[in-house]
């Protein structure tokens, strides 16, 4: 009998019904209860129970007390004639004070975490026995449950529509407090953050052009700008350039000293001055690069969840990337490849809750066109791409196929896909010195 007791899992009775006891007698500590536990972290059936009406009480602005408990549970079909009033009347007696309930509340938390801990453990060793996942699969179904558990979620589950409304009321509530005109990172390009929402959580991003439209050079100019403001970690992922050349381009965007006396090292004393303050600024940013060519969705998606309060993640480029099962096997479509990659990217962007910024090449379709202007159809490999991202961008400069055009370096960020609003197009300016873009309105004189 004491070996089969020895093998239910972690609870503690005593601080769950301390808790519950506390809520009874003092009201005034719910607010800070419900922030802290789920009712899916009480264990005993009995205490699960109460904890949901009082929450269900609290969602409705209602007095909680032993009274109007007990009443709300006969309502709600969960009050037993013969125990529900005495056990009520237990809990605050055996309560020493409601003083000490954030004391309780860690204890319960504590044991459902070892318990969500041991079922995780439970679920792949099941797997594992099953015979019919790979060792990959199995390390990334690991890291996916433990990365959800320490996220304090469940990896899947069913979740009330209440709590998905509170949870959009706290965030109004957040945005109008700030007074920001933009929810989302800003991007550095008033116009574009203004047209797109700024870069949201959860959503994939995506940035197709031409080969040398600037696609890079305006993914490290968001990049920069978020390492710089956004107070997070940002994470770029390089599986074309190097670090050293990334670092570069980040020197010459920040410092405006030209790109090409950075690489022949052609510098005046006025440059190196330049370059000093830079790089100071750069060392205070959290920015973080991996140039391995080698990356698979999966390994980005491990390496982003060690990092802690990641605000964005870039990615150059899409095309490049190996699929989730390693290097590409001579039979697989190289479509349905593509289709997997960028299908991966959004669940990673919902599963780390921040903007996936990824690049993108275009096929040569459009140079065959009068209207050289990117369109959707012109996404390399897959239309899925397109069902995936949030947001669709194209960068587009008339001056890359026209020599005699007006402004040689005005570009063009064609919104084709928006999620958050209209699409469009905004127009910027071009710093091929600097390989930067900045908002048309503002030259490099103003900085």
């Amino acid at each position: 009998m004491d070996e089969l007791l020895s093998r239910q899992m972690p609870h503690s009775v005593e601080a769950e019904q301390a808790v519950l006891g506390s809520i009874l007698i003092d009201e005034r500590c719910v607010p800070q209860v419900i922030e802290a536990l789920k009712p899916e972290d009480f264990y005993l059936r009995q205490n699960r129970e109460i904890y949901e009406t009082v929450c269900s009480m609290f969602n409705f602005s209602e007095t909680i007390d032993p009274v109007t408990v007990l009443d709300k549970m006969r309502q709600a079909g969960v009050y037993d004639e013969n125990t529900s009033y005495d056990y009520v009347r237990q809990l605050m007696v055996i309560t020493p004070t409601a003083a000490n309930v954030m004391e309780y509340v860690n204890i319960v938390r504590d044991k459902s975490l070892l318990r969500r801990i041991a079922e995780t453990a439970g679920a792949i060793t099941g797997l594992i026995q099953e015979g019919t996942a790979t060792a990959q699969e199995a390390l990334e179904s690991a890291e996916q449950r433990i990365y959800a558990i320490r996220q304090g979620r469940s990896a899947q589950g069913l979740e009330h529509i209440s709590s998905v409304i509170l949870g959009v009321y706290n965030r109004l509530n957040e945005l109008a407090a700030s007074g920001d005109a933009v929810p989302g990172l800003s991007t550095g390009l008033v116009d574009v953050d203004a047209a797109i929402s700024g870069l949201n959580k959860s959503d994939l991003i995506l940035l197709a052009a031409r080969p040398g439209m600037g696609k890079t050079s305006m993914a490290l100019n968001i990049l920069l700008h978020a390492g710089k403001f956004s107070g997070k970690t940002v994470v770029f992922f390089s599986l074309e350039m190097s670090r050293e050349q990334l670092a570069m381009r980040l020197i010459s965007g920040e410092s405006f000293v030209d790109n090409k006396k950075l690489v022949t090292g052609q510098l005046s004393e006025d440059d190196w001055g330049k370059i000093a303050a830079a790089s100071a600024a750069l060392n205070q940013t959290q920015i973080l690069i991996d140039d391995n060519p080698m990356l698979s969705v999966a390994d980005m998606n491990a390496k982003c969840r060690r990092v802690d309060n990641l605000g964005l993640v870039v990615i150059d480029y899409l095309q490049l990337m190996t699929s989730a099962g390693g290097p590409t096997r001579g039979s697989d479509n190289r479509q349905q490849v593509v289709s997997d990659i960028s299908r991966s990217l959004k669940i990673m962007a919902k599963e780390l809750n921040v903007p996936v910024l990824c690049l993108s090449q275009l096929s040569r379709a459009n140079e065959a066109r009068a209207n050289k202007r990117p369109m959707l159809s012109d996404l390399r490999e897959s239309g899925a791409i397109e069902q995936d991202a949030d947001i669709v961008m194209f960068l587009y400069r008339e001056g890359y196929y026209d020599e005699e055009t007006e402004d040689h370096n005005l570009a063009e960020c064609i919104i084709a896909k928006n999620r958050h609003g209209e699409t469009g197009t905004v127009e910027l300016q071009w710093l091929p010195e600097y390989t930067t873009f900045a908002s048309i309105d503002r030259r490099h004189s103003e900085y």
